[in-house]
């Protein structure tokens, strides 16, 4: 059985600010915010939420099918695809743009302050979900808008069942559009910031929107663990505490393939979670989104 993910696939620049934005920022300022971070340590790395999501269901043992788009200097990140063994051929060459690029700032407690460039990433949409008889399971992860809404009409339409996770693409749709992708997906997850938004956009309480037709909501919460809701009913699954505290980017990426490869196998919700937290946890450790090393011991399997 194959996991189809939809999503971006990105260089990360990662920098580190030796401080706390909360400390430079001053609230009654922001309206002329005009700040500078200086960022010592910088790094390029592989990234993108489809990237970083197939990167851990490979390891785990999962077949992950990436549906993303790459740009002209995008040849090095399909061949490190590719040498997993993922199947890399929904991917889409556009010669006429860059690869998304990531900027991100981490600063001492774990924030982060990103800019995005999309790139490649807005030509998503122009490709189509193909007949295959393997593809059981998928993921729409935060792409370019137009991808994200074609993608959740068409596995409707296939009856392949999806894990709606908008990300930080969650500003880019309207109340509407959001209550659409909810009702066409089979689970939703978001960090607790995100659920947040999500609720004030539809209008629905995660309670509320637990007893549509999901099969469960799962709501991040980093180094706290998650909430888990099922039929109008909460339950928190425990963090796991990480052997260090490196570098968050990618904690969710992880997560969400250990919840595919639980979901492919069958079983419930929260041990499907429970797995994510060890994987967040495992990742956390690793600078990037995709250098922590995955074994089935390291993940308690």
């Amino acid at each position: 059985m194959a996991a189809l993910i939809c999503g971006s696939l990105a260089f990360d620049t990662i920098t580190n600010f030796h401080g706390r934005f909360a400390q430079q920022i001053l609230p009654e300022q922001v309206h002329i915010l005009n700040v500078a971070f200086l960022v010592p340590t910088l790094r390029r790395e592989y990234g993108g939420c489809a990237g970083n999501i197939a990167y851990t269901l490979q390891a785990l043992g999962g077949k992950p099918v990436v549906m993303a788009a790459l740009g002209s200097d995008g040849g090095d990140y399909l061949e490190r695809m590719q040498g997993w063994g993922v199947d890399t051929s929904l991917v889409l060459r556009d010669e006429s743009n860059y690869t998304a690029q990531a900027i991100i700032i981490t600063d001492t407690d774990n924030n982060q302050i990103t800019a995005f460039h999309p790139g490649a990433m807005q030509q998503a949409h122009r490709i189509d979900l193909p007949r295959r008889d393997d593809l059981k399971i998928a993921i729409i992860a935060p792409d370019g808008r137009e991808a994200m809404m074609r993608r959740a009409q068409q596995l409707h339409e296939a009856g392949i069942p999806f894990v709606f996770d908008p990300g930080q693409q969650l500003p880019m749709f309207e109340g509407a559009e959001l209550e659409a992708f909810v009702e066409r997906a089979r689970w939703v997850a978001v960090n607790d910031y995100e659920g947040r938004m999500l609720c004030d956009r539809t209008g629905l309480s995660l309670q509320a929107m637990s007893r549509l037709d999901l099969e469960g909501v799962v709501v991040t919460l980093g180094a706290e663990g998650c909430d888990v809701w099922i039929d109008g009913r909460c339950e928190r699954v425990p963090g796991v505490a990480a052997t260090e505290v490196i570098d968050p980017t990618g904690c969710g990426d992880a997560l969400r393939g250990a919840l595919l490869y639980g979901l492919e196998q069958g079983w419930p919700l929260r041990r499907c979670v429970e797995l994510g937290n060890r994987l967040g946890a495992l990742k956390i450790a690793h600078r990037g989104g995709q250098n922590h090393p995955v074994s089935r011991a390291q993940s308690g399997l």
